[in-house]
């Protein structure tokens, strides 16, 4: 089917090769010619031209408006000297006249029909190359305007980052700190919101890559890093960014506290769809929290951005110990919201 249209697209054909398109053509009168010779004793009177209509509408629809008319008047020639009597000449009998002029009808509307169809549809080819490029130049334009925002937010997390170095205080240098380590990072999820063409990316590949860059920039290449995402499950911008934090925040606490003095272990991040919500779980099987941490005491700046964070979506942030290790779970997204399949 595709073949077919693409074909359609490109009617009229052979338009560089003319001499080559009237020989095809001049080859179907002939064979309209031949076709009403062998089939004129079974022809009632009165049908000189029912096999050269074919060869006109042919010879318009694959060549164009010049070699139908060529068709045409070959055709109602070969018609008149044939088979309108007196036969094997021109001459106008009676109703000759008003059987060439109902063959002029004919073949003109059926020429002008072809010849606007296919101007149309030469239009309609401009349109979608035109379509083409610009929908190239808005990807162009769009993959740029995504790294210049995450080159931006890097720029700002590197300056911050510097600022560090000329604070004294040690709360405000290690807050400063923190506050560059998220812009950075937002800065590169930032580049992984999208796909090629500005679509969502599928929920596994996000996370995949996220943990991927989690674990390159931990400083520990012992620790094995698990993901477990369904890949049918796309996931909006606005909902990337908070859920990236989340697990990126979790992440760093398993490797800070976890995996304080030890260099192995395995961090295992779970995402999956069901009843209508969304649920993420990281779980460690380091050192682990104690058995009565509780998260709404907690006075770390990232656990309670993170918090806030869960908040926003509507959802709920808990950790737990995991016996061995931690579990980090974010429960309760709704997949509405959250999540859409992929189609």
């Amino acid at each position: 089917m595709n073949s077919y249209h693409r074909t359609l697209e490109h009617l009229p054909l052979l338009e560089k090769r003319r001499p080559l398109a009237y020989a095809i053509t001049l080859g179907f009168c002939v064979v309209a010619w031949w076709l009403r010779l062998v089939l004129d004793p079974f022809f009632p009177p009165g049908f000189p031209y029912l096999t050269f209509f074919p060869a006109v509408i042919l010879a318009s629809f694959l060549f164009g408006r010049g070699p139908g008319i060529v068709a045409a008047v070959l055709c109602g020639l070969l018609a008149w000297y044939f088979f309108i009597p007196p036969f094997g000449s021109f001459a106008l009998a009676r109703g000759t006249p008003v059987a060439l002029l109902f063959y002029i009808g004919v073949v003109a509307v059926d020429i002008l029909l072809v010849h606007w169809m296919q101007l149309a549809n030469a239009r309609l080819m401009a349109e979608r190359e035109r379509s083409a490029s610009l929908a190239a130049r808005t990807e162009i334009l769009f993959e740029e305007l995504q790294h210049r925002v995450s080159n931006n937010l890097q720029m700002v997390g590197a300056m911050l980052a510097l600022q560090r170095r000329g604070v004294a205080d040690g709360e405000a240098k290690r807050a400063i700190g923190e506050a560059a380590a998220r812009l950075q990072l937002i800065g590169r999820i930032q580049r992984r919101l999208y796909g090629s063409r500005g679509e969502p990316l599928a929920l596994d590949a996000f996370v995949t890559a996220l943990v991927e860059d989690l674990a390159e920039s931990s400083g520990k290449p012992g620790i094995r890093h698990v993901v477990e995402a369904n890949s049918a499950l796309l996931l909006p911008p606005d909902r990337a960014i908070p859920l990236a934090l989340i697990v990126a925040e979790g992440i760093a606490n398993a490797i800070e506290h976890g995996f304080a003095d030890r260099e192995t272990g395995t961090i295992l991040v779970q995402v999956c769809a069901e009843g209508g919500r969304l649920s993420l779980s990281i779980r460690d099987d380091g050192a682990g929290v104690a058995e009565n941490f509780d998260l709404a005491e907690v006075d770390s700046l990232g656990l309670r951005i993170a918090r806030s964070l869960a908040q926003g979506m509507d959802a709920e942030l808990r950790i737990i110990p995991a016996r061995p290790g931690t579990l980090v779970e974010l429960r309760n997204i709704p997949i509405d919201r959250a999540v859409q399949p992929a189609v």
